[in-house]
């Protein structure tokens, strides 16, 4: 079968997602697999970039955004010169994004079926303006197959009415976002590290945090970095005032991921609700510890991993998991990756990604 991925937005875990699955797909027997990712897609300007087979003009700012959206009806003629000259039986979308609409005119144009991964069947707290940008109901009723990484996801994209008559409805799972990366050993002695990284938007729960940290007093034993990029707000002044916490508002590379999971020895994820977590995906990979609610899709995701703590998405429960994932990182020191394990990571990862690849294309046949 010959497969198109794709997935139009610049950064983040899209791209990183996309090529993941396209290299997993290629390694399958008699399988044929074509990557499309934006000209200017961070992962693309990244050592080790993966080969893209067609890399579309997006957009970098919002300016740019209008002036592409103007512009798709009249680069028709420019898609359909690329799905031709790939002849894709089928086209996954890894992710939506912005100008999906563009690529979907010219599958339709060719009669070319068309899947989804559906990381988000609704809109959370404070991304329902970009969520109805992206069109993605539309998306979603038109494609032959939609896939989904969590039952909550599911049920919430049944109770929607999709997956019914022909078009197909799986649910897969989330495979792990690694980097191949040496990983320091935790330092006897220092303080733990927890980090909090993602999009800081009100459904990530940073006003439990702070209600617990606050619980907690100013002589908590373990430092706490929250970084990543959201509207300014009194939680997040709030957070910036307490001792021994640092926010860094502000966009965070790819090529800075690593080096953030390095510095950490745990991961805070107090959400208020989740489908189900990329950055508890990157941190398990790693070998972080993980701190999550046990909300959505996220208890399915992590309860079954020695790794992670659950509690409940309240400022009590989340201040004494705090306390219990500091007093692992201080009894269990993180042990450092050596070459061997490493290799052992990265093979396992692979064999993850490809038995995710497999289990979509048993699907679509």
């Amino acid at each position: 079968m010959r497969t198109l991925v794709w997935h139009w937005g610049r950064r983040g875990a899209g791209p990183i997602f996309a090529a993941r699955l396209t290299t997993a797909l290629r390694g399958l027997p008699g399988e044929m697999a074509a990557l499309s990712l934006p000209v200017a897609a961070e992962l693309l300007a990244a050592q080790g970039a993966p080969a893209c087979d067609w890399a579309e003009p997006t957009y970098e700012t919002r300016a740019g955004y209008f002036r592409q959206r103007l512009l798709s009806p009249f680069l028709g003629d420019r898609t359909r010169r690329h799905l031709r000259a790939l002849r894709p039986d089928i086209a996954i979308c890894a992710m939506p994004a912005l100008l999906d609409a563009r690529m979907l005119a010219g599958l339709q144009r060719l009669d070319i079926p068309y899947a989804m991964i559906v990381h988000d069947a609704t809109a959370h707290p404070g991304d329902g303006l970009s969520f109805r940008a992206l069109g993605q109901g539309t998306a979603l009723r038109g494609a032959r197959h939609l896939f989904c990484l969590s039952g909550h996801v599911e049920a919430e994209l049944r109770r929607q009415g999709l997956g019914q008559g022909r078009q197909g409805l799986t649910k897969l799972w989330h495979p792990p976002l690694g980097f191949a990366m040496k990983l320091a050993p935790a330092e006897p002695g220092v303080r733990p590290r927890l980090l909090h990284f993602g999009r800081l938007l009100p459904y990530k729960g940073l006003d439990l945090l702070a209600e617990a940290l606050a619980l907690l007093g100013p002589d908590r034993d373990f430092e706490l970095r929250i970084c990543g990029e959201g509207p300014r707000s009194a939680t997040l002044a709030r957070l910036a005032a307490m001792d021994g916490v640092d926010v860094e508002n502000r966009w965070f590379s790819d090529a800075e991921l690593p080096g953030l999971l390095a510095w950490a020895g745990g991961l805070v994820l107090p959400y208020r609700e989740a489908s189900q977590s990329g950055v508890a995906a990157m941190a398990i990979a790693a070998g972080r510890q993980v701190l999550a609610t046990n909300v959505g899709g996220l208890p399915e995701q992590l309860g079954h991993l020695p790794a992670a703590l659950l509690c409940a998405p309240e400022p009590h429960a989340i201040a004494q998991g705090l306390q219990s994932l500091s007093s692992r990182l201080r009894e269990v020191p993180a042990p450092e990756a050596t070459a061997d394990s490493l290799a052992i990571s990265q093979a396992e990862s692979r064999v993850d990604w490809q038995d995710f690849a497999a289990a979509m294309l048993a699907a679509l046949v």
